[in-house]
């Protein structure tokens, strides 16, 4: 926003000091993501960024200060790699910061100088150790769900997946909660926020995207299978077909889900496939679309494939996975 409509709305005083500020220093700020950034590194920085352990996290912070008061604050104690002022849409701060030094020695110093320090009468912040949060948790998927689906999805739409663990839902019956990590905060930060803007959804259920809570993550217990249930339609049992018996050959698969199909008056299923990426360790992504007439949508999703001993192609692989999918999506429907 420019100047004048910034400082239009409210802290009027403390906006206009900041500007001030910032005229006379010839600071910048950046502002992206919810957050206003001075440094990262600032001018005349030689080097690479700081090790690990340099960054403070800063707390309880009156929502009307800002940098011209923070950041010199902060500078007198050690020299500054990068300040992060969490902002709202209104222009208040979101009462927390995180202050990078170049080194270890001077975060430590910022913590034992400024934990407790009165930035004004009666206000008194907290100072400690940054903790890099690198795990997300999302809640209320689906109990077809399989990790490989989600794993998939995830790095579409997010970059610097580490790995993806499925656990029993702890508010949810019959649904699953996965804990995604990822390489850096940055990463793990720019997908939470992707991943709440996107509205995740999958298997049509809305799911909760959150930091990993410790508390949370002590307690968690790993998903488990249900072993192979009959489902009865038109007063006959359908056994559902278990993936190992399944994966036996290709020809199994799509026979079953020709089977189940013709039982809900479905046609024979159109595939569609086409690999998107390729690893250089071998691992292929293939996206499938499948078209089955008289099912009122395409079947769609992502599968990753290597290349297999029994001389499956990739593309007959993603087939497979695709197939998987329908057959579980149209049992449990039965």
């Amino acid at each position: 926003l420019p100047p004048q409509s910034w400082t239009s709305r409210i802290n009027q005083a403390s906006k206009m000091a900041l500007l001030a500020w910032q005229e006379e220093t010839g600071i910048k700020l950046v502002q992206i993501n919810g957050q206003r950034r001075y440094g990262g590194p600032p001018p005349g920085w030689v080097g690479g960024p700081p090790p690990a352990g340099t960054e403070v996290f800063i707390g309880q912070l009156p929502q009307d200060v800002y940098e011209d008061t923070l950041i010199p604050l902060f500078q007198s104690v050690g020299k500054l790699y990068e300040f992060r002022l969490m902002m709202t849409f209104s222009g208040l701060n979101r009462g927390f910061a995180y202050a990078k030094y170049g080194s270890q020695q001077d975060a430590r110093k910022a913590i034992a100088t400024l934990n407790n320090f009165q930035v004004r009468e009666g206000c008194a912040i907290v100072v400690r150790r940054s903790t890099q949060k690198r795990e997300l948790s999302l809640d209320g998927l689906a109990a077809s769900v399989s990790q490989q689906e989600l794993e998939a999805m995830l790095r579409m739409v997010s970059a610097g997946v580490l790995g993806v663990t499925l656990h029993a839902s702890p508010s949810q019956r019959e649904a699953k909660l996965a804990v995604v990590k990822y390489k850096s905060h940055q990463a793990a930060a720019r997908a939470k926020k992707a991943l709440m803007e996107g509205n995740l959804r999958l298997g049509g259920a809305r799911i909760r995207v959150d930091w990993l809570h410790p508390q949370l993550k002590q307690n968690l217990q790993p998903w488990e299978e249900r072993p192979p249930s009959s489902r009865v339609h038109g007063g006959e049992s359908l056994p559902v077909p278990t993936r190992a018996a399944l994966l036996a050959s290709l020809q199994d698969v799509l026979q079953s889900l020709i089977i189940l199909g013709c039982r809900r008056g479905l046609r024979t299923p159109w595939f569609m496939t086409r690999c998107i990426k390729v690893q250089p360790d071998g691992w292929q992504l293939f996206q499938y679309r499948v078209m089955i007439q008289g099912y009122p949508a395409p079947f769609t999703g992502f599968v990753w494939v290597l290349e297999d001993g029994r001389g499956w192609s990739e593309q007959e692989q993603a087939e497979v996975a695709a197939a998987l999918h329908i057959l579980r999506v149209l049992g449990e429907s039965l």
